[in-house]
């Protein structure tokens, strides 16, 4: 089968023939058909620092995918042939305190699968029976491959009560831009996301009735006043990773105000913690989905009108595999999706 592989300790990636995988007991084999690239996925491709320690030499990549089954495992139940699906990208043990409890997503042993285990940008992938996720009618392929990212904006999102709240984004990246969405989709009643990219800033525009801003050139204080926002935020949802963009969140926020935190940092910084103490400020970090509230959660609002396609900017053959990564890793405004 044809693959995208980690094959070299430096920048890029590699198409390889491959062995279609052995499937287990308790495993599915997925054929793939779409493939959504992720920011995790750009980080292997330029080699960083991460994933030098994270990511094996010779690992197929790739973990967003929707595909259809093409194999199930002797034991496997409730799950058939030709079964439309997509599946969690998070492989957990069963042996911890969390697990044991049902919080999978809390699982300390939990491994990535494009990341520690064999990946989806390949014809084929094995994937635990236990993460498939069946797509139902009305979401095709497409949607489908963009799944994990719109979970990882759904976790972050609705991880506090954001009924008639007003809402700040940091970073209008995909999953940015996907969580101002959901959040308007939630019921939250004014939602302003933020970016220095006006390409992103038009992209999130196009999403969702949000109200996007430059704070290159513009002052948000300035558009909380235009907009009727005496105190500040209520929620503020971090999806850049910036330093800069965590410090302005915070200074824009009601005292007492709720942050969830999805954006890392490329690296460590000073930080000043007496204003999350003297403004009360809650801070909560989110990694990946809620396994599985945060799936139902989504395939609701996917199926009761929630629309982030748009979010999918381009479109392109595996074969044409080099120029897609190269757009990713330039910054491309959304999301790429391929097509096996």
């Amino acid at each position: 089968m044809k693959a995208l592989v980690k094959a070299k300790s430096e920048r890029g990636i590699w198409m390889e023939d491959r062995p279609i995988p052995q499937i287990g007991p308790e495993d599915v084999l997925v054929k793939v058909h779409k493939t959504g690239i992720c920011g995790t996925d750009i980080h292997i491709y330029n080699w960083d620092e991460w994933a030098a320690k994270t990511v094996p030499v010779g690992l197929i990549t790739g973990h967003e995918y929707a595909g259809e089954i093409a194999a199930l495992g002797a034991d496997v139940r409730n799950l058939r042939v030709g079964q439309r699906v997509s599946g969690e990208g998070h492989v957990v043990g069963m042996k911890s305190r969390a697990s044991r409890a049902g919080k999978f997503h809390l699982d300390p042993e939990t491994k990535g699968i494009g990341v520690n285990l064999p990946g989806a940008f390949a014809e084929f992938v094995r994937i635990p029976a236990f993460n498939i996720i069946p797509l139902p009618d009305g979401i095709d392929d497409e949607m489908g491959a963009i799944l994990d990212p719109l979970g990882n904006a759904v976790h972050t999102a609705l991880a506090f009560d954001i009924v008639g709240e007003d809402v700040l984004v940091t970073g209008a990246g995909p999953i940015g831009i996907m969580g101002a969405a959901v959040a308007r989709h939630a019921g939250a009643r004014r939602v302003v996301i933020t970016d220095v990219n006006p390409e992103r800033l038009r992209l999130a525009a196009e999403v969702a009735d949000v109200v996007p801003v430059n704070v290159a050139n513009e002052d948000l204080r300035e558009v909380m006043s235009r907009l009727g926002m005496k105190e500040g935020f209520d929620v503020g949802l971090e999806m850049s990773g910036s330093p800069a963009a965590l410090d302005q969140m915070i200074d824009h926020m009601v005292m007492g105000g709720r942050i969830a935190l999805l954006g890392v940092p490329a690296r460590p910084f000073n930080f000043d913690l007496g204003k999350i103490v003297f403004r009360m400020i809650t801070l909560r970090g989110i990694y990946g989905r809620e396994m599985f509230e945060t799936w139902h959660k989504m395939l609701a609002m996917l199926e009761s009108g929630l629309d982030v396609r748009k979010v999918i900017t381009r479109r392109m053959r595996v074969d044409d595999y080099a120029q897609a990564f190269e757009l990713a890793a330039a910054g491309e405004k959304g999301k790429i999706v391929l097509e096996w």
